[in-house]
């Protein structure tokens, strides 16, 4: 066996027992009080890797699988669920993106964006019809993920690149639109392996980003017309795109800072998620508007991660027309590698996936499991937003005073990433910000911080352990990380 083997099964060995999965026992512990995870059961037989789900217009709930397969599921949400599975479709490929319109389900797969629909209302599909297959496919990793759709009714499809160091097929390492009547568009480049793609709370586009080469840690990055997102391997499908010329190839090694200046289509990551503390292949989203079935988290991103196997939740905001955000830790010890995630009908989140392809920490080889809210609310920090002179912190409950007041209360760090070819990277020009001060807002929520200076381009890590609520609780999760491309004006 070669050292590289065994690193990965090492990786894949969960380093507690199998409820725990790694994660530890005094965080389980507190996110249990609060969210639940129900295991729904599997039709025997069947191998369900989930990669994309729709809520249909009779609450059934889509899942459309990797192996090609949509079933239709009834008693998603049952309080104990013994579900029933109904298959609709097959013989598709790697599904990573599912969403209804006019009866039909838009599938998105590897090779192209189809419609599927049941002609003679037997229950079973019969038409599957081309929507779009603008793009190349001929390699394994050369994965699709759909959107939902825009208010026009286009959706935009992500493209993987062949491998992480090759565009070998048409587009591969773009974002495509596809317009209600099929038509194609080259919408930016830059994609490395994409692990979704959607809209946030504002209405804006955004991808999941894998960490390897131009891309140290996973991210959330907005996706606009024109827009490069950091790998420069695509840009050979530029004569073919009709959008104008080739960006400027970045130059490796610097900073996404630099970059900007040289690169003006350049897009900065908007949310970076810290390799490993905060995931290490992150994958689809969902916006939470579920009006409080879910807890205190109305409109924030909720994202699955592959091989951690756990749920991370997002906020964004722009300032200065540049999108950046924060991420936070939210679930973990989930059963097995997430590749999506999707609000049911009465408000609990389904998360589904699989652990084939690549090491994961959940054991089970595939899994479909529902996270609940308790209906106790965790003491939580709930957002993080920029000012001209630190940042808003508001948290889910209202905080004890005395310790939220205090400036020793608020531990934070900086860091960013080398921006080159390379297969990931380290965290680099580590800063400590100074507070200089704490305003609690009157009703407990919120707590503003000043900071002697800011730096752009780095990720800001808050550590808020020595806080509390106002009934003397700790923290469910202490840490937040909020990604700083720009500094509002006062």
């Amino acid at each position: 066996m070669s050292f590289s083997s065994l690193l990965l099964i090492l990786a894949a060995t969960p380093a507690a027992p199998p409820e725990d999965l790694g994660a530890t026992w005094g965080t389980l512990l507190k996110e249990r009080q609060h969210y639940k995870v129900v295991d729904i059961p599997m039709p025997p037989g069947e191998v369900v890797e989930a990669g994309a789900f729709c809520v249909m217009p009779d609450g059934r709930v889509a899942v459309g699988t990797r192996r090609g397969d949509i079933f239709f599921i009834d008693g998603i949400d049952d309080e104990r669920p013994e579900p029933t599975y109904h298959r609709f479709a097959t013989g598709l490929d790697e599904i990573f993106g599912l969403h209804i319109s006019g009866g039909a389900l838009h599938v998105t797969q590897s090779c192209e964006l189809t419609r599927v629909s049941d002609s003679d209302g037997d229950g079973r599909a019969d038409r599957y019809d081309v929507i779009s297959d603008a793009w190349g496919y001929q390699h394994y990793h050369e994965y699709a993920f759909g959107s939902d759709f825009d208010p026009e009714g286009n959706q935009f499809v992500a493209l993987g690149l062949s491998a992480s160091y090759h565009s070998r097929a048409l587009y591969r390492g773009w974002v495509m639109k596809v317009t209600p009547e099929g038509e194609s568009i080259p919408w930016a480049s830059g994609a490395r392996s994409p692990g979704g793609i959607g809209f946030d709370e504002h209405g804006a586009l955004f991808m999941i980003e894998s960490q390897g080469p131009w891309n140290s840690s996973c991210s959330l990055k907005a996706v606009s017309k024109g827009a490069f997102l950091g790998h420069p391997i695509s840009f050979n499908w530029y004569p073919f795109a009709d959008i104008g010329d080739a960006p400027n190839v970045p130059e490796s090694g610097t900073r996404i800072l630099t970059e900007r200046e040289r690169v003006p289509e350049l897009v900065p990551y908007a949310v970076v998620f810290p390799y490993v503390r905060m995931g290490r292949s992150i994958t689809g989203f969902r916006v939470e508007r579920t009006g409080g079935a879910f807890g205190p988290f109305a409109g924030q991103l909720f994202l699955g991660d592959f091989s951690l196997s756990v749920v991370m939740r997002a906020t964004t905001e722009e300032v200065n027309g540049v999108w950046q955000g924060a991420c936070y830790p939210f679930r973990e010890g989930l059963a097995t590698g997430i590749l999506n995630v999707q609000f049911t009908p009465e408000g609990n989140l389904l998360t589904g996936g699989t652990n084939r392809g690549w090491p994961v920490r959940g054991t089970a080889p595939f899994a479909l499991q529902r996270i609940d809210f308790t209906g106790v609310t965790p003491f939580e920090i709930e957002r993080v937003t920029i000012t001209p002179d630190g940042f808003r912190v508001r948290f889910t409950q209202p905080v004890d005073r005395e310790s939220a007041g205090k400036i020793e209360s608020y531990t934070l760090g900086t860091f960013t990433h080398i921006y080159h070819g390379a297969y990931g990277g380290p965290e680099v020009d580590q800063t400590k910000p100074e507070v200089t001060g704490v305003t609690v807002s009157e009703d407990g929520r919120e707590a503003v911080i000043s900071l002697k200076e800011f730096t752009r381009g780095h990720v800001y890590e808050f550590d808020l352990a020595p806080i509390r609520s106002a009934d003397g609780g700790e923290l469910v999760h202490r840490h937040a990380y909020y990604t700083v491309n720009e500094i509002p004006g006062r």
